[in-house]
């Protein structure tokens, strides 16, 4: 199961540490971070702004492929963050990058940051994985799915705590199973937190339900 975690966020580490900090803040454009567990609709989000109007933090590393037809929108540095490498952070300013759940505490204390959380029906997400890994030939041990699903709720629960707690951080919590089925609302309050310059239609005709493929 241990395996598995790590497979899953791509990173040996899935706790949250208490932050540490108290250097001032840089006086220039919020980070745009859309976060969340993998797979649970980060990508789609990554697109909707880009249409909308804002720019993204990508590299185009990693292609798209089955599991991710629209593209995977990762800038691979960001995997580094636990690692020390933080200095691209400051390019991000003013942008959107994506960044998993289990990365979030190691961003820079000094800069702003605009967190789009995203939430994503837990058994969809494990399935959604699953079916990744095995198209990349990988191997992945039975796991108890009440007891994976009960990892994961607790991992996000402290994340939040985490988020709450951090005063450069604001954050918006979006249902990606809601915004499938009501995309208008969603995509108002997303501009809305950002900064209420997106194009908004341009964003809508992003979602879709087309690509709703693993559900509970």
């Amino acid at each position: 199961m241990k395996n598995f975690i790590n497979k899953f966020f791509g990173t040996g580490r899935s706790d949250v540490n208490p932050a540490t900090g108290g250097r001032q803040l840089a006086s220039t454009s919020p980070v745009v971070v859309v976060s969340g567990l993998p797979r649970s609709g980060t990508s789609m989000m990554m697109k909707a702004l880009e249409a909308g109007g804002l720019p993204v933090l990508i590299d185009g590393l990693r292609s798209a492929d089955t599991d991710n037809p629209e593209g995977y929108y990762e800038f691979e540095r960001v995997k580094e963050l636990d690692k020390g490498d933080t200095a691209w952070v400051a390019e991000a300013q003013g942008k959107a990058v994506k960044v998993i759940s289990a990365l979030l505490e190691y961003l820079p204390a000094d800069y702003q940051y605009r967190v789009i959380f995203m939430n994503r029906n837990i058994e969809e997400v494990l399935n959604s994985q699953r079916k990744m890994l095995s198209h990349r030939g990988e191997n992945v041990e039975a796991t108890n799915d009440a007891e994976m699903a009960e990892l994961f709720a607790k991992h996000l629960t402290k994340v939040k705590e985490w988020l709450r707690a951090q005063p450069n951080f604001a954050t918006l919590d979006i249902d990606y199973n809601a915004m499938l089925r009501d995309p208008e609302s969603h995509i108002r309050t997303i501009n809305q937190f950002i900064d209420n310059t997106l194009d908004e239609q341009a964003m809508v005709k992003i979602v879709n339900p087309e690509l709703y493929r693993n559900r509970a």
